[in-house]
């Protein structure tokens, strides 16, 4: 990043081969549509060379990138919502739009993106980079702009509240 700061646009290139699938999938998680994704993607990364001025030399990359992969998502469904639809904090849905299963979906998997579309954003984004995007607890509170002990409780929670809809949709099943 600090070399495409500097005017490299081949540096440019090397992160977009690098982060665009893993944040294609981020964003496919996280709005519950692969379509939506793909224009989510090219707008972060639209987004990261128009505040390619604002990153600080030594800062850590990723979790900027999926800030600003995470905001493109929400502003993105506050401008494609009507005002009534919005949840009171403006987050993003807690449903799961057709287009969203995969050809590898199984049946737990799909329960699983389910379960999670439930989760208040605050609880779900934590979950996805923690989880599937394999970053520390102190990268998600960079990118969060949060303390990491408050993106500790966040995730716990969420897992709990995870727990509790998987097992309820097992009980569901056995019926």
């Amino acid at each position: 990043m600090e070399r495409f700061c500097q005017g490299d646009s081949g540096a440019f290139d090397a992160l977009f081969q690098r982060y665009a699938r893993p944040v294609h999938g981020y964003l496919t998680r996280l709005t519950g549509s692969a379509s939506s994704a793909e224009d989510l993607v090219q707008l972060t990364f639209l987004s990261l060379v128009r505040a390619r001025g604002r990153f600080l030399a030594g800062s850590r990359f990723k979790p900027w990138l999926y800030a600003i992969a995470t905001n493109a998502a929400r502003d993105s469904q506050r401008r494609n919502r009507r005002p009534e639809e919005l949840t009171p904090e403006g987050e993003l849905p807690a449903s799961i739009p057709d287009d969203a299963p995969g050809p590898r979906d199984s049946g737990l998997e799909q329960a699983v993106q389910r379960a999670l579309a439930q989760l208040p954003e605050g609880q779900r984004v934590p979950i996805l980079l923690h989880r599937f995007e394999g970053m520390s607890f102190a990268e998600i509170a960079d990118a969060m702009g949060l303390t990491e002990s408050a993106v500790k409780v966040r995730a716990h929670r969420g897992y709990e509240r995870l727990r509790e809809l998987l097992a309820a949709l097992h009980q569901e099943t056995q019926e």
